[in-house]
């Protein structure tokens, strides 16, 4: 059977399960197990075992739930909403005003984080009946909790980052730094956005009243004071990483204390809430880790059947040049996002053109922020944006699903910018890693 065949067979078929409503983790894992077995015999799943145990056996894996972990207490202790409230009283008479500082508070949860969901949740609960209640422009608010609640996976720590280190092997601290600025830069695209829309059009984000914005100095600055904990989080996790004093997996276990200690110093530190985090942590890494094995079995028997060699001399076959070759594969992965979940297509796709990428002599680091940028587009892009599902199950009834989707288009319009600017400039992505005297 010729490499073509088994390319048609296996990702037909893989279609084809995901069409019948089996979940990506059994369908990868038994389309691995079956073609392991028809090309290689029953030994060749001692294959497919060893290459499962070399992908839990990374401790850099340690720092996944470390990181969820974290997310999960800050999402049940309080800390980020306080945090939301900090930066409201500070929007004053700006346009956009309360939609800007809900990003504000939307990245510095990012940065906190690392995974999305819980924020879409929490932004959704506190800062859209804000929104709302002052009259902004539905579709603006809408978009911006989705758009902005989706930074996490994009702003360092993300759990996003930290499988794509994993499956290629790329330092995930230096996949940190490099993230870092981009992120950024797509935040202050999100607000330049926000800000012009409301100057242009002030019925779009009016500001608000003065009796909620009029306040002492002193009153603000007590306010501002909420700052410290979310802020020492930061610090616990992203400090000790940058400044060499962690690894990785390392600062992900400071977070979970830096979190706890934020939990018990608000009062919050209670059974219910340490059990429901571990809950929710569990299930996640569950998942994770199905979809981890199912993958890794797939890829593998097609990585020894020359699947990698087929797929490099059928993309650098076309008449393209290097950069038009990423665009390429950049155009597969956001085909991929409407169908598929982050963590399949990094799991599946990433082994497969990461090597091409450093044949063509390109970054692994670049690549993976570009990954990560493609996936932001894929959270809001429909029909399974996965951000406007998190938002759908907060709003109030008479927002609808239509509608999260309609309104997020200008955000993804954003991220493809942004997207086109890391192609376009490599260095916006490489400057703080080579500064920081990586590769």
């Amino acid at each position: 059977m010729s490499i073509g065949t088994i390319t048609v067979l296996m990702f037909g078929g893989l279609i084809v399960l995901l069409l019948l409503g089996l979940p990506l983790a059994f369908a990868t894992g038994l389309i691995g197990v079956a073609f392991t077995v028809g090309l290689f015999g029953l030994d060749g799943l001692q294959l497919v075992a060893s290459r499962i145990f070399t992908f839990m056996n990374e401790y850099v894996l340690v720092s996944v739930p470390m990181f969820i972990l974290m997310a999960s207490v800050l999402e049940r202790s309080g800390v980020a909403k306080d945090l939301f409230s900090a930066m409201r009283v500070w929007a004053g008479r700006l346009p956009g005003g309360l939609a800007i500082q809900t990003m504000v508070a939307a990245t510095l949860m990012g940065a906190m984080t690392g995974i999305i969901g819980g924020e879409i949740v929490l932004l959704g609960l506190v800062a859209l009946p804000q929104m709302l209640r002052l009259g902004y422009d539905r579709r603006l608010a809408i978009g911006t909790i989705c758009a902005g609640g989706s930074l996490g996976s994009m702003i360092p720590p993300s759990i996003v980052l930290v499988i794509y280190g994993l499956t290629v092997n790329v330092p995930v601290g230096e996949l940190f730094t490099a993230a870092l600025l981009p992120g950024l830069v797509l935040s202050a695209a999100y607000m330049a956005y926000i800000f012009v829309r409301c100057r242009l059009d002030p019925t779009m984000g009016p500001p608000a009243p003065d009796s909620e914005t009029s306040m002492p100095l002193l009153v603000k600055l007590r306010l501002l004071s909420s700052l410290a904990l979310p802020l020492l989080v930061v610090l616990m996790v992203l400090g000790t990483i940058y400044l060499g004093i962690a690894s990785v997996t390392e600062a992900a276990a400071m977070g979970v204390v830096g979190t706890l200690a934020a939990a018990a110093a608000r009062g919050e530190l209670r059974w219910v809430v340490v059990r429901d985090a571990a809950r929710q942590t569990l299930t996640t890494c569950g998942m994770l880790l199905w979809l981890s094995f199912g993958a890794t079995a797939m890829i593998g028997v097609y990585n020894l059947a020359g699947g990698p060699a087929f797929v490099r001399d059928l993309i650098t076959g076309l008449a393209l040049p290097p950069l038009g070759i990423v665009l390429v594969m950049m155009a597969v992965l956001a085909v991929l996002g409407c169908i598929m979940d982050w963590v399949g297509i990094c799991l599946l796709a990433m082994p497969i053109f990461v090597p091409i990428v450093t044949g063509l002599g390109y970054s692994p680091v670049w690549f993976g922020v570009l990954f990560c940028l493609n996936m932001q587009i894929s959270y809001l892009s429909p029909p399974f944006g996965p951000a406007a599902f998190y938002l759908k199950g907060v709003a109030p009834p008479d927002i609808s699903l239509a509608e999260i989707f309609s309104s997020v288009w200008p955000f993804i319009a954003l991220q493809a910018v942004v997207l086109v600017l890391v192609v376009a400039f490599p260095e916006l992505a490489l400057y703080l890693p080579r500064l920081a005297g990586g590769s």
